[in-house]
């Protein structure tokens, strides 16, 4: 079995997005063919050069974007109409992507579980209040989940509990519509899955030679 068909295997419930921020229009259309379908971009320009070139060769590929979310590219990413924005990191970037939509975009809370400065996302105790008022104020953005990324650490104690802190407020969320949690990367998936993800972002455990 090769790298591939493992990664396929372990992650046979769970939705992939293969996270193609350093792989070029080529190698995404080699993955399509191999039974992926779903790519997540981090910055929005490289989104859309490469959809652009992918959407002209006719291929069906479900785009994310994955990455944090500046102001002045937000009307460039609405017009990628992407099938889901993972990285709304609070009410005030919610607000302004809301106003200039004129369809209805499915949008995950990104959560700073592992509460580190480098990371962004919403502060845990602030999450719950927050998608509560994203979805009462934003009426363009279907929340429909949250993301979180690992704590930074060779601890995978310390890893695994920012991903349990993550999957309790998307237990709270559930009967408000949450239906993905969107945990785990290509060095933690598979602890990410244990702890309650439904959806993985793998990049490099992928694409690696």
């Amino acid at each position: 079995m090769n790298n591939l068909e493992q990664i396929l295997e372990k992650t046979k419930n769970i939705h992939l997005v293969a996270a193609s921020k350093y792989v070029n229009s080529d190698t995404i259309k080699k993955f399509f063919y191999l039974g992926i379908t779903d790519f997540g971009e981090n910055q929005v320009q490289a989104l859309a050069q490469k959809k652009e070139i992918l959407d002209d060769q006719k291929l069906d590929i479900k785009w994310h974007f994955i990455g944090t979310l500046q102001s002045n590219k937000i009307n460039l990413l609405i017009k990628q109409n992407p099938i889901l924005w993972h990285s709304c990191n609070g009410l005030k970037i919610a607000e302004a992507v809301n106003k200039r939509l004129d369809y209805k975009l499915d949008t995950l809370l990104e959560i700073n579980s592992a509460n580190e400065e480098s990371k962004s996302g919403i502060d845990l105790n602030k999450a719950i209040e927050e998608y509560l008022q994203i979805q009462e104020k934003c009426p363009n953005l279907n929340l429909c989940g949250v993301m979180s990324i690992g704590s930074h650490s060779q601890d995978q104690d310390q890893i695994k509990k920012s991903f349990e802190k993550t999957f309790k407020i998307y237990e709270a969320l559930q009967k408000y519509g949450a239906r993905i949690c969107s945990m785990g990367m290509s060095n933690d998936f598979e602890l990410a899955i244990q702890c309650g993800s439904n959806m993985v972002r793998l990049g490099s455990i992928l694409f690696k030679n």
